[in-house]
């Protein structure tokens, strides 16, 4: 084993990925190194699609997330109670009784 390869990605990383991640993240969330990476795409064996842009490598995070298995992030509860704190701090004001009298209701 080579001194490149590096820590599997953790889920709270996966989950925070952008649309599109380079092939080094791409196989660190597979727990290969890079090297390995590259001779599965050249033998067209990578485990989810990989688009070549240029000299460069991209993997689509729809793709990856389907290859590892996961179909849909989670709801953790944090996310839950900050979006209820949130949607707490906003008050709803209806359209004041002249504006709904105005012309531009009518």
């Amino acid at each position: 084993m080579n001194g490149y390869r590096t820590a599997p990605l953790t889920f709270p990383e996966v989950f925070g990925l952008p649309l599109a991640v380079d092939l080094r993240t791409a196989a660190r969330a597979f727990g290969i190194c890079r090297g390995t990476a590259y001779r599965l795409i050249a033998r067209d064996a990578f485990p989810c699609p990989v688009l070549r842009l240029g000299w460069r490598y991209r993997v689509p995070t729809t793709g990856l997330l389907s290859a590892l298995g996961i179909e849909q992030s989670p709801v953790r509860s944090v996310d839950l109670q900050t979006g209820a704190a949130q949607s707490a701090q906003w008050t709803y004001e209806p359209f004041p009784p002249a504006l709904l009298e105005s012309e531009d209701f009518a």
